[in-house]
């Protein structure tokens, strides 16, 4: 009766470790190859995945205007000028939100 408890909860203490190291990371695994202008336009920010943990691959993961996310290969050069695009209207628009301009007319 011992050895059938004790064997249980060895069981359990090692499904228990099992599941906790698990990490359910938001990864990308793929790269997508290309993405139109069109598409392009509705890139709003992005955030680079690094590889580390669960990540096996560096990307640059693009967050559309509908909250749809793309996930990019970050050596193209098509991903670098985006990305400096999506700085450039960042910029803008805090550079807005500091200096207002209001015209009153009266």
């Amino acid at each position: 009766m011992r050895f059938n408890t004790l064997f249980f909860l060895l069981v359990i203490s090692c499904l228990y470790v099992a599941l906790a190291q698990v990490a359910y990371d938001d990864c990308c695994l793929k790269y997508v190859k290309t993405m139109t202008y069109s598409r392009q336009r509705h890139a709003m920010m992005y955030r680079r995945q690094m590889v580390d943990g669960g990540c096996n691959i560096p990307a640059v993961i693009f967050t559309m205007r509908r909250g749809r996310v793309l996930c990019a290969n970050p050596n193209e050069k098509w991903v670098n000028e985006l990305t400096k695009k999506i700085d450039e209207k960042l910029a803008k628009r805090l550079q807005r939100k500091e200096n207002p301009q209001r015209l009153y007319r009266g």
